[in-house]
Parts: C-alpha cells; sequence; structure tokens
C-alpha cells in the first residue's frame, strides 16, 4: 500500500478510463428519478408537489456526503472507501427497487445521494496517482466521464422504464454499480493518506482552506458561476423542447442529453492544455465561448441547428473551464485533496442550485428570453472574475 509514493502505482490509461466510467456511473445514480417522476407519481398516488421530493432528497443528500463523506479521502484508505460508497450507493437504489411505500423510496434515494458522492473522491484519489504532467489530462477524462453519467442518466432511465418499469431503472442501476464495485476493489491501487486529524477537525478543516487559500477561493466561486449557468439552461429546457415550439416528447427530450455529452466529450482536451501551462488560455478561452454560446441560444425557439450549436458551445466551455478548474486547485496541497474537493464542490453544487432556482423563475415569468438573459448575466459575471481566478500562488 503506498503512502509516501503514490506515483509509483501511476495510473495506465485503462484504469483512468475505468475510473472515467465509475465516476460516470455513481453520479448518474442521483439523475435516474427526474425523467421518471410521473410514473412514479401515478405508482404511488402523489401530485406533481409531492412526488418531486424525490429530486429534492437526492440534491440534499448529495450536497451532505460532499461536506461529511468526501473529506474523508484525506483520512481513511481510499480504495477501500470507494467501494464501500459504491456497495451503500447500489444498496439505495436497490432499496427504492424494491419500494412499496414513498417514504422507502425517498430513503433509498438519500442513501444513494449521499454516497454518489464517491465520484468527488476518486477525482482526487486519481490526482494523486498520476504523475503532475498527466494530472491535467487525467482530470479532464474522469470529469468528462462524470458530465457524461449526468446528462445520460435520464436518457438511460427513460429507454429502461420504457422496457420495464419505474423499478427496471433501479434495480439495473444497483447490479451496475455492484459490479463496478467489484472491478474497483480488483484493480484500483491502493493509497493510504497521511493525515491524522480527527473527524470534526478534518471538516473544520475544510472551511479553513477557503479561508486560507486565495486561489482555492477564487476557482469556487468562478466554478459556482459556472454550474449556475449550465443549470440556468438545462432546468428550463424541457419546457422549451415540450412547448410550442418544438412539442417533442418525454423520450425525445432525454435523448436531447446526448447532444450535451458530445460537448463533453470534446473539452476533455482541456486537460493537456492546463498541463502544458496554458491554464489562463483554457479560461478565458473558455469564458468567452460561453458568452457567446448564450448568444446562439437566443435563437433556439426559432432554430434547432442554433440551439444543438449553442448546447455543444455550453457544455464545452463549461466543462473545460471545470477541468482547469481542477488542475489548478489540486496543486495547492497534496495532503488535503479531498478537502479542496469537498470545499470546492459545494460551491459548484451551490451554484448549480441557485442556477435552477433562477433558470425555472427566468421561465415562468420572462420566457426563453428570460432564461438567456440570466445565462449572460452569469457569463459576464465569470468573465470578470476570471483575471483573478486564473491567478497562480
Amino acid at each position: 500500500m503506498s503512502t509516501h509514493s503514490p506515483h509509483a502505482n501511476a495510473l495506465s490509461q485503462r484504469r483512468v478510463m475505468l475510473l472515467a466510467a465509475a465516476t460516470g456511473l455513481i453520479v448518474a445514480s442521483n439523475y435516474y428519478a427526474q425523467p421518471l417522476l410521473q410514473l412514479l407519481g401515478g405508482a404511488f398516488g402523489l401530485g406533481a408537489g409531492t412526488v418531486g421530493w424525490v429530486v429534492t432528497v437526492a440534491q440534499l443528500s448529495y450536497a451532505a456526503g460532499l461536506l461529511l463523506i468526501v473529506p474523508l479521502g484525506d483520512r481513511l484508505e481510499r480504495r477501500r472507501l470507494i467501494v464501500a460508497l459504491f456497495v451503500l450507493a447500489a444498496l439505495g437504489l436497490l432499496v427504492s427497487a424494491s419500494a412499496g411505500h414513498f417514504a422507502q423510496l425517498l430513503a433509498g434515494t438519500a442513501l444513494s445521494g449521499l454516497c454518489a458522492v464517491a465520484a468527488q473522491v476518486i477525482i482526487p484519489h486519481a490526482a494523486t496517482l498520476a504523475e503532475p504532467e498527466r494530472r491535467g489530462r487525467v482530470v479532464g477524462t474522469l470529469m468528462a466521464g462524470l458530465l457524461l453519467g449526468i446528462l445520460l442518466a435520464r436518457t438511460a432511465s427513460g429507454v429502461l422504464a420504457g422496457i420495464g418499469t419505474w423499478q427496471t431503472v433501479y434495480w439495473v442501476a444497483g447490479a451496475a454499480l455492484l459490479l463496478m464495485a467489484l472491478a474497483l476493489a480488483r484493480t484500483l491501487p491502493a493509497y493510504r493518506p497521511q493525515a491524522t486529524l480527527s473527524y470534526p477537525r478534518l471538516l473544520a478543516s475544510v472551511l479553513a482552506l477557503l479561508r486560507d487559500e486565495p486561489v482555492l477561493r477564487r476557482r469556487a466561486l468562478l466554478g459556482a458561476l459556472l454550474f449556475a449557468g449550465f443549470s440556468v439552461f438545462w432546468t428550463p429546457l424541457a419546457f422549451l423542447l415540450s412547448g410550442p415550439a418544438y412539442g417533442y416528447s418525454i423520450a425525445s427530450i432525454g435523448l436531447f442529453g446526448l447532444v450535451g455529452a458530445a460537448g463533453a466529450l470534446a473539452a476533455s482536451r482541456a486537460g493537456r492544455l492546463s498541463d502544458r501551462g496554458h491554464g489562463r488560455l483554457v479560461t478565458g478561452g473558455g469564458l468567452v465561448v460561453l458568452l457567446l454560446s448564450w448568444g446562439v441560444l437566443l435563437l433556439a425557439p426559432v432554430s434547432l441547428a442554433a440551439l444543438v450549436v449553442g448546447v455543444l458551445a455550453l457544455d464545452v466551455a463549461v466543462q473545460a473551464v471545470h477541468i482547469d478548474n481542477q488542475s489548478t486547485i489540486y496543486r495547492l496541497d497534496e495532503s488535503a485533496r479531498s478537502r479542496i474537493t469537498a470545499a470546492y464542490m459545494t460551491c459548484y453544487f451551490i451554484g448549480g442550485a441557485a442556477g435552477s432556482a433562477l433558470g425555472t423563475q427566468a421561465w415562468t415569468r420572462y420566457g426563453w428570453n428570460g432564461v438567456c438573459a440570466v445565462g449572460i448575466a452569469l457569463a459576464l459575471a465569470a468573465l470578470l472574475a476570471m483575471p483573478r481566478a486564473s491567478g497562480r500562488r
């Protein structure tokens, strides 16, 4: 077990791809329910307002996991922690699959959401195991896997529910996580961090890192603005696609996630540029593309081509800057990478939650033009933050 020389077990490309798949699979478990809400409401005899708690509980439990579980990656042996989280997340999905009452579904959702933060333990673990000159590339590949998991979970959920029932989604997803846990246990290099802080001090040090590390603070702000803009777009998109402008079915809307997935893959090369010292170019260029994407998306109600191009540009921009953010913060303190991840991703998640609320309100009050206005404002705010956020210590 490596404690002093993590690069002695440098990640092979095969292991990197396995970790990317694992990251996408575990984070997808938090998004399967979103296209199933109508089916779940019918199954349990609940209205939209009540059944929507499935999504809320998933988000809240994930946020709790970021603060309470991810920092443990700096204290516990990471391979065991990751495998344990996968097994527990699978258990949560299986509890949901067998739910006879709505409360049981919420309990299963809470457990799987809490443990889905295994993705945020895998990423700093891979950054530690990777050689410094490959770190950005490895992080970029894993982040592509994570974003693919978010975007394709809705598509997979719709397909599986169409083949079987809503329970089919949870049974298959739970089994997939158990198989992935076995694969990770057999192939993932072990690594025990050297931190010996007690659990309360470990949690307190997350806030201390935000207080003491200006680069982390600035990148966390930039990440929050990025994910807010991402959520401003994706949250009300279903309303646009199902409305008079397009009239798409639920299945077609789910498949639209494939367009966003293509953008996520295109941005994976951003990590290589960061490795070569071009991080400022990645961040600056990505934020300019982000702003331009919103200009194109203004035409989405009248042009499918504009919508597709805008989605691709937006996802490339968000992913590229996010990858450079993580490449930058992982240079700060090797012994605190999990806590750094917890601090950054908590801010990132808060930005996403705020963006979802803003996007919904903008659509309700002002339609698609209002959504784009909020997106443009957030992109401009990110550009204003960029000169400071791009700094290095």
